[in-house]
């Protein structure tokens, strides 16, 4: 069983709450729009670390980490880009490959709002953290935490900051 703490659009923003945990996660997922990757350097001295780059992200974020991560965790194939959209209208850079070859868990971010919800024609599981950065629209700040244990994926729990 793993511990997956899940976040995105820090934006440069990282600080001792999150950091909190950062340290009580097996793994920690970052869907992009790291900012300064001083965010993602503090993560990967506590935690293994998944990410992958954003649209703000810049050229050493980007030579970093990839657009997509698709990854097997335990028995769950996941796939982590930044901007995917939504079923069933997910984005033209990935609408194809999603259909053809499907994952049991669909990651983006992107969009600041926070959203977990299954896509049953494809049957996989969506999930966009929200933001967890000071920067952009959004008037709450939120990360998601959950386990994988083989092919299950449970206790999923939503974790709200002030902005």
């Amino acid at each position: 069983m793993k511990k997956i703490l899940l976040l995105s659009d820090t934006h440069s923003y990282i600080d001792d709450t999150i950091i909190k945990y950062v340290k009580q996660a097996d793994e920690v997922w970052h869907a992009g729009d790291i900012g300064n990757l001083k965010v993602t350097d503090t993560i990967k001295r506590l935690k293994p670390l998944k990410a992958v780059y954003g649209n703000i992200d810049d050229a050493k974020a980007r030579v970093e980490f990839p657009e997509h991560n698709r990854f097997m965790c335990e028995d769950v194939d996941v796939w982590i880009t930044h901007i995917g959209g939504y079923p069933p209208k997910y984005n033209l850079r990935v609408r194809e490959d999603l259909q053809l070859n499907p994952p049991k868990l669909f990651i983006c971010g992107h969009s600041h709002i926070l959203k977990v919800m299954p896509d049953k024609k494809l049957n996989l599981i969506h999930m966009n953290p929200g933001a967890v950065g000071k920067h952009g629209f959004h008037k709450v700040r939120t990360m998601l935490r959950f386990t994988i244990d083989g092919k299950k994926i449970d206790n999923l729990e939503v974790i709200e900051f002030k902005k």
